[in-house]
């Protein structure tokens, strides 16, 4: 039997805690990805897997703040991802499915949680988001939720998230997959992209350019991610629509690998 870890800096899984462990006024960091088609050099759980990394340095981060430690929840692995539903291995559960999922996860945790954080990793959850987590605060939830950027990214399963798998999942990508897909600016397919899917732009899933794509560049991304995240969860300021607000200074934009810059987004 394992025993249980004395790291006071490690992030408190709630899946792993019993719960006479489980403070009444916790809260909770939600990470949100999908199952979708990432090319054919990255595993389907690449958007699970960065939200979840996210999350738990995140919470690390956060453990000596006030208010306790966050807890990090078990990671929700599907989302509306129908934009991808021309490849074998997507599944998607769709916007309304979605929304009904956080809204009662929201409704649950508050229970006993005193606030709860969702931590997306899959652009295409953006709209859903917006809805039920700005439905939830007009409940009167403390709920928020961020998404996991990367300034001067490519747009999907590009050189970006390529190197950020490399440095936390190696050994799920096929590097010798890895190859150019639709390198245009995400603005110049999106309209395509939204009325015929991603396979009608891009016959391998790629909107970017994998090649190129080095672990150490992944870890300064991911770092960026998790600085981010918890510089908006510190600061508190909410919008409307239920999203961390980042009220920091700009921080200087990492060099795209493709096109023109932009937040990484998948729509």
């Amino acid at each position: 039997m394992p025993l249980p870890s004395t790291d006071r800096s490690a992030p408190q899984e709630l899946a792993r805690t019993p719960w006479p462990d489980i403070s009444h006024d916790a809260w909770v960091l939600v990470p949100v990805g999908s199952t979708e088609q990432h090319g054919p050099h990255l595993p389907l759980d690449t958007d699970s897997v960065i939200a979840r990394a996210v999350a738990l340095r995140a919470a690390r981060a956060l453990a000596s703040r006030p208010g306790g430690p966050p807890l990090v929840a078990p990671t929700l692995a599907y989302g509306s991802s129908g934009e991808h539903a021309g490849f074998p291995g997507t599944v998607s559960i769709g916007h309304d499915a979605l929304g009904v999922v956080l809204v009662e996860m929201v409704r649950s945790l508050s229970l006993w949680a005193r606030r709860v954080v969702f931590v997306n990793g899959h652009g295409g959850n953006t709209r859903t988001f917006d809805d039920a987590v700005g439905r939830m605060r007009a409940e009167g939830h403390d709920v928020a939720w961020t998404c996991c950027e990367a300034p001067g990214g490519d747009a999907h399963a590009g050189r970006t998230e390529t190197s950020v798998m490399l440095h936390l999942a190696p050994a799920d990508v096929r590097t010798h997959r890895a190859a150019p897909g639709d390198t245009r600016p995400l603005s110049a397919v999106l309209p395509e992209l939204v009325a015929r899917g991603v396979r009608a732009v891009s016959p391998s899933g790629v909107l970017g350019d994998p090649t190129g794509a080095r672990a150490e560049e992944g870890r300064g991304v991911l770092e960026e991610m998790v600085r981010a995240t918890v510089r908006r969860i510190e600061a508190g300021t909410v919008d409307h629509r239920g999203r961390l607000v980042d009220t920091a200074p700009h921080a200087p934009r990492r060099p795209q690998a493709t096109g023109p810059d932009q937040t990484k987004t998948e729509h």
